[in-house]
This record gives structure tokens, C-alpha cells and sequence, in this order.
């Protein structure tokens, strides 16, 4: 099976990218302290690069407004992850 990234994994990825203290999974992306849309961006640069079979784009983001959260974002990957088997 693929690998799948965890929450968890998002959110160290985005940290790193950012450089933000701390990354809340239920925190909104537009108000969490040291992320803006360009660290984003490099940070699904990054994810496209890791993790190629999940086939992730800007959609991601596309309606970010205050109730998205990188919760709402992983469960948007998780719905692109092609199905087992293939």
C-alpha cells in the first residue's frame, strides 16, 4: 500500500516550511502565526515531491476561508489517495 501521510506529518511538514512555532491541526490556516499562502505553496511543492501518487494540487487551498483547518486539508488528500490495490 502507499504511504499516506498523518496528520501529524502535515503539520511537521508545514512547521519546517514555515517556520512557525507550532502548527494546530484544528487551528485555521489564515490565522495561524507564520503561515501565509506562498508557504502554502511551498509546502505542496514539497508534498507533490514526497508523496507522488496522491495527486494533490492548488485545489487544496482554493477556498480557504476561516473554517479551514489542516484537518479539513488531510481529509481532502486522503479523498485523492487512489484506492488499494493499485
Amino acid at each position: 500500500m502507499s504511504q499516506i501521510p498523518t496528520i501529524e506529518d502535515l503539520a511537521q511538514q508545514l512547521q519546517a516550511v514555515s517556520g512557525a512555532h507550532e502548527i494546530d491541526a484544528d487551528a485555521a490556516l489564515q490565522h495561524i502565526a507564520d503561515v501565509d499562502s506562498l508557504d502554502l505553496m511551498e509546502w505542496l511543492y514539497g508534498f507533490q515531491n514526497q508523496y507522488p501518487h496522491i495527486p494533490a494540487d492548488e485545489s487544496l487551498f482554493a477556498d480557504i476561508d476561516d473554517t479551514t483547518t489542516l484537518r479539513v486539508v488531510h481529509e481532502r488528500i486522503l479523498a485523492l489517495v487512489p484506492a488499494a490495490g493499485n
